[in-house]
């Protein structure tokens, strides 16, 4: 039952001062007090100190800076006790700012948090102490906007909810950069069990790939409370770009409601990871065909997907459109409890690519679901014929009523092939012509609008270009281009004319930028850097020859190169009609070096040449504690040649056995290599080392002369592809039976140490 407070329901996104007034005043049936305006967290305290039911308390407009909130008070529930922006959203909270709230009864209001991250373990929280929580209270209107911790991997949450009974409504939290959960219900006492919170209308903003586990957007509970309830309710919320990681939603308790929201293009699903008897009911997941969108998966008892609509989802494994997972036999309580008794019905998913069945089955996770039904669902993707996938016995699945396109495989009884006509309704929902249909989502299905969800004054972020939006600067021959870059503005355009520029100072790259010449201008430094990419720059070069025949020998050279210091938003690289050569002052110089704790979503060279160089081209090894930590999330190499490379083309690390990211990913196509890895201090080294990498597609390359190609798979159901190539079958080593090879050219016999490793007939 969804909670109805009378005082609860009212719909801030018409809210303003004097409106709120009135309805916390008037139709509370309470006579007006005069209101009380605070300018510092003293005051405030000083203030609360003395107030009663029905009181106002407004927080001046302006900056407060350094400012940790602590409101402890009761109303009730005819008189709650206001405290609220006196502008929304212009009471500013940076620097060291947060908010502690506890008592009964009592609505904060209008809050903007920019500028800076919480000095505690969570920007606003819903308890002061351990015994001093909130209940009845309601936190709205308020924006929490790139607040966060400068240190990557130092973990904070940005909502934390106690107590029981308190509703957190049309808010925003917008571009959590570190990690932690964006949003967490808490469980770890009696008195916040059973919580009946309400988490509804919030606009979850983008969230970028952590490239870690903790990248959470939303997470109730933890496994230790797993097995208790929490009534929670998630309502009418908007998840908007939210690719932490791969749980969007992880749902570690009992009881719980998640209906009527959005996942618009997010990276992941919503899990049932831990707890039972959950519902998933009439919610959308848009993919629109964003590489690793994800819909639902199932895990442990009684859970219930009913009326879901999914469209365009293309992520496999643990993020497919419907994903229902193996368990462990009498798991302990943080793995994978088998899914039983569970219903999946009535939902429908339209040119979604994965189905998967039994997913994450092996040694530990052998137990099949059992007494679960799938039952009248639509599954139509007319361009994609095995979108079912079972990797174990689903004999303890029931099928009923299900309908299929035509050409997908079936997996037997309980389905039916039709052909029908897709059309969309006037809420822009896909569904079949054919009117005897009966499975599928039902008629009045409805989700909330982006609009109707977070404060009624923030404008939501659009999803822009990452580069070319900004001005177009022309560059004159022999420039100083640390002059000329030093203004840079985000999505600016630098062409330079041809000739040579000299740089005597590292270029730093604080925003998105292009570097780029139709007139073949040459860049040499002076330095052991060319760019450095800041936390929020990415770079883009085009048409350039990069010299390094100027460069002093350094040790770590390297012509771009990441902040030393830790980095909380993600970077971009893309390299196109280039040339580099003389890159060989010393035995260690990189095109790319990469510092811990930095992260790109995507390195990207294409149509370029590489000449001469001593080092390493991309050097993305630096997160190698094995935790499931990595530097890079895509690395594509299309249409490029590489001679002379002294150590590896790409060195690409990611340890451990983690399972709550998807990445790295490789893809190497018509590329040409010719003498790599044969610089003086590469003795023993590889030409790739591949340590984890979960896809690699090498396509229509030739490798001649090059040491040794070396791919070592760690965690999950990594794919290894290589085809159309002409390869020394010696150089090849990988360290299990999982690659897969197409049209391999070889040019000699593998060595029985070889062929050894490789574990596969060639």
């Amino acid at each position: 039952m969804i909670y109805t407070s009378k005082w609860m329901r009212i719909n801030p996104v018409t809210l303003s001062l004097l409106m709120l007034l009135i309805m916390f005043g008037t139709e509370c049936g309470y006579k007006m007090k005069p209101v009380e305006t605070v300018s510092s967290a003293e005051e405030l305290k000083s203030k609360l100190a003395i107030a009663s039911p029905g009181d106002t308390i407004k927080l001046a407009k302006g900056e407060w800076k350094n400012a940790e909130l602590v409101i402890m008070a009761n109303g009730t529930k005819e008189a709650p006790i206001v405290v609220m922006a006196e502008e929304l959203g212009a009471v500013k909270l940076t620097g060291s700012s947060n908010l502690k709230l506890a008592g009964e009864y009592v609505v904060v209001s209008g809050l903007h948090f920019t500028n800076g991250f919480t000095p505690t373990a969570e920007v606003i929280s819903f308890k002061i102490k351990k015994n001093q929580l909130a209940n009845n209270c309601r936190i709205t209107e308020t924006l929490i906007d790139n607040y966060s911790n400068p240190e990557r991997h130092e973990s904070d949450y940005w909502v934390g909810m106690y107590g029981k009974n308190n509703r957190f409504d049309h808010n925003a939290l917008v571009g959590k950069g570190n990690k932690g959960v964006t949003m967490a219900v808490r469980l770890n006492s009696e008195e916040s069990l059973e919580n009946g919170h309400l988490i509804d209308h919030n606009y979850f903003g983008p969230r970028e790939n952590l490239g870690a586990n903790g990248g959470e957007t939303l997470r109730i509970g933890t496994s230790h409370y797993s097995l208790s309830f929490s009534n929670t309710q998630v309502i009418n919320n908007y998840f908007d770009r939210c690719d932490g990681e791969h749980e969007i939603i992880s749902n570690k308790s009992c009881g719980n409601l998640f209906k009527g929201n959005v996942f618009d293009e997010c990276v992941g699903t919503l899990t049932f990871r831990h707890g039972n008897d959950n519902t998933a009911e009439s919610n959308a997941f848009y993919g629109n065909g964003k590489p690793h969108t994800g819909g639902i998966r199932v895990i442990n008892e009684k859970q219930k997907v009913l009326n879901n609509y999914g469209y365009g989802l293309t992520g496999h494994r643990f993020r497919g459109a419907l994903v229902v997972m193996n368990g462990v036999p009498n798991s302990p309580i943080n793995r994978y409890h088998p899914v039983k008794d569970s219903e999946i019905n009535n939902n429908t998913f339209i040119n979604c690519d994965f189905v998967q069945l039994c997913a994450g089955s092996d040694a530990e996770r052998s137990a099949i679901p059992q007494t679960t039904s799938i039952a009248d669902n639509i599954f139509w993707n007319e361009a994609k014929n095995d979108v079912f996938t079972a990797y174990d016995d689903i004999s303890g699945i029931s099928f009923n009523g299900n309908v299929l396109s035509a050409n997908i495989q079936s997996l037997g009884s309980g389905f039916r092939a039709i052909n029908a006509e897709l059309v969309q309704n006037e809420k822009g929902i896909y569904g079949l012509k054919d009117g005897s249909i009966t499975a599928g989502i039902t008629e009045d299905f409805a989700v909330v609008s982006k609009d109707t969800t977070g404060p009624s004054w923030y404008e939501k972020p659009k999803n822009g270009k990452t580069f070319g939006y900004g001005r177009a600067i022309a560059v004159e021959a022999g420039s100083d281009l640390f002059d000329v870059l030093k203004n840079a503005e985000a999505g600016d355009v630098y062409t330079l004319a041809g000739g040579e520029y000299l740089l005597e100072k590292k270029v730093p790259v604080s925003v998105p930028i292009t570097v780029q010449s139709t007139e073949g201008a040459v860049i040499k430094f002076e330095k052991s850097n060319l760019f450095v990419i800041e936390n929020g720059g990415a770079l883009q070069l085009e048409g350039l020859t990069i010299d390094g025949a100027e460069c002093p020998d350094y040790a770590g050279n390297a012509v771009v190169s990441t902040s030393r210091y830790s980095m909380n938003r993600n970077y971009k690289l893309f390299i196109n009609n280039c040339e580099f050569r003389d890159l060989d002052v010393n035995h260690s110089f990189n095109i790319l070096k990469v510092y811990k704790n930095t992260f790109a979503d995507s390195v990207m060279i294409t149509n370029s040449q590489f000449t001469d160089v001593s080092g390493t081209i991309l050097e993305l090894n630096q997160e190698s504690d094995d935790i499931g930590i990595y530097n890079a999330e895509f690395v594509i190499l299309r249409n490029n040649s590489f001679k002379n490379i002294g150590k590896e083309v790409v060195n690409l690390h990611r340890g451990g056995s983690d399972e709550s990211t998807f990445g790295p990913l490789l893809f190497v196509d018509h590329c040409s290599f010719e003498k790599v890895g044969y610089g003086p201090k590469n003795k023993g080294g590889n030409s790739f080392t591949l340590h984890g990498v979960q896809k690699t597609e090498i396509t229509n390359s030739v490798f001649d002369n090059i040491k040794t190609f070396d791919i070592y798979h760690t965690v999950g159901e990594p794919i290894t592809k290589i085809s159309d190539c002409s390869m020394d079958r010696s150089k090849l080593i990988i360290s299990d039976k999982t690659a897969k090879l197409s049209n391999l050219k070889l040019a000699q016999s593998a060595s029985g140490r070889d062929g050894k490793k490789l574990g596969f007939t060639l």
